[in-house]
């Protein structure tokens, strides 16, 4: 047990003693029922001379080292997909790179799945850009990808939620790059809440609306699309799209605040996974989908229930900074010695945040060494000034 004074929401510090770390089973290797990828975050170098608003400096070793880690938990690996990362601190051509070097060691993994965002970040719409420019860029990373050996999620673009005209905009979009693949892709419907640029994607506002166009571009296509993730944190709105889908469409939730109850799924279907909540959880994801697998519902959701909580605070408006919470318990837990990040992206939470998230990750369990995360934490108060 551990003890510090962390910061509450309304300036005071409190006084906070650390419980045992949670113990899940090691992997019996039972195949799980659920497909499972995790958006997983990448590891910046601390000592890189570049400027960390401009340029990203990535420490690929311990990046990589992450996504092993993943692997072993029998999580696939959601690759160079986060808008946390994309458009956020991380551009193009460091994605190529990272996505080349996964690919490069998934190799090396029997059973390692890993899926690839394809976008179109590196295009910067001009008033001459055209949507033709638009699938000429989704082209180019989808080409470089498949060149790699990769499987495509092709991510929501903001050139094309910039300059669509109506709904028939992106029809032409998707018809177009959705025909050209090589295999089934992962589709990603990423909601303003994550970024605020996709507001109306689809040419609508209403996300009814939306959710109708979208279905027309999954029945135009189904036979290239492995599934559809939506980021809407709408769970009645994903179960609405869920029964909609074409045969043969999976639903793979990006609902970070359900998630435990779509992959639980009920009588008339459910949904897989791919959660950048289970980059941070990733103990906890395994064993509850081994639990399931093994039909042992009760034991999935008691395995996942202390993790929504957390998963709820590290996601909550601004959703968008949510990378930092992650990034946060990466480094409490050993995973990186340092809470630096690309972008300079840990000074986007304040610290009563990172504080609940301390605290929350500990009463789930996920503090895997209580004494080192709080010596860590007590640290970064310090630098603050705040004695703990």
């Amino acid at each position: 047990m551990a003890m510090l004074r962390l910061p509450t929401e309304d300036g005071r510090l409190m006084p906070y003693a650390t419980a045992a770390p949670r113990f899940f089973p090691k992997r019996s290797g039972r195949p799980f029922t659920r497909l499972a990828f995790a958006a997983a975050h990448v590891v910046a170098d601390p000592l890189s001379r570049k400027d960390p608003w401009l340029e990203p400096a990535i420490d690929w070793e311990r990046t990589i080292d992450y996504r092993r880690r993943l692997w072993r938990y029998g999580l696939g690996v959601a690759e160079a997909m986060d808008t946390a990362q994309r458009g956020m601190g991380l551009d193009w051509s460091t994605s190529l790179e990272l996505i080349r070097r996964a690919l490069a060691e998934a190799r090396h993994h029997p059973g390692a799945t890993i899926a690839c965002g394809a976008g179109t970040d590196h295009l910067t719409p001009t008033p001459t850009t055209t949507i033709d420019d638009v699938i000429r860029a989704y082209e180019e990373q989808i080409g470089a990808i498949e060149a790699a050996g990769g499987r495509i999620i092709l991510m929501a673009s903001r050139a094309l939620a910039a300059l669509a005209k109506s709904p028939d905009d992106y029809v032409k979009v998707y018809d177009r790059v959705l025909r050209q693949l090589r295999e089934p892709a992962i589709i990603h419907w990423l909601g303003d809440m994550f970024d605020p640029a996709l507001a109306g994607y689809w040419g609508h506002r209403d996300l009814s609306d939306a959710m109708d166009v979208c279905l027309d571009v999954l029945a135009g296509h189904a036979a290239k699309i492995d599934g559809i993730k939506i980021s809407l944190l709408d769970k009645d709105r994903e179960i609405t799209m869920r029964r909609r889908l074409p045969k043969g469409v999976r639903m793979y939730t990006g609902d970070d605040f359900n998630f435990a109850e779509l992959i639980a799924g009920d009588a008339r279907g459910h949904s897989d996974a791919l959660l950048g909540i289970f980059d941070p959880i990733a103990p906890a994801a395994s064993a509850a989908l081994e639990a399931l697998a093994g039909g042992d519902v009760g034991a999935f959701h008691k395995i996942l229930e202390p993790t929504v909580p957390l998963s709820r605070h590290i996601f909550r408006a601004p959703t968008r900074f949510y990378k930092t919470g992650v990034v946060f318990m990466a480094w409490l837990n050993g995973f990186q010695d340092h809470f630096v990040m690309v972008g300079g992206q840990q000074s986007a939470r304040s610290l009563p945040h990172l504080a609940e998230i301390f605290r929350l990750a500990d009463q789930a369990g996920l503090l895997i060494e209580p004494e080192r995360a709080a010596a860590r934490f007590k640290a970064l108060l310090a630098v603050a000034g705040v004695e703990a």
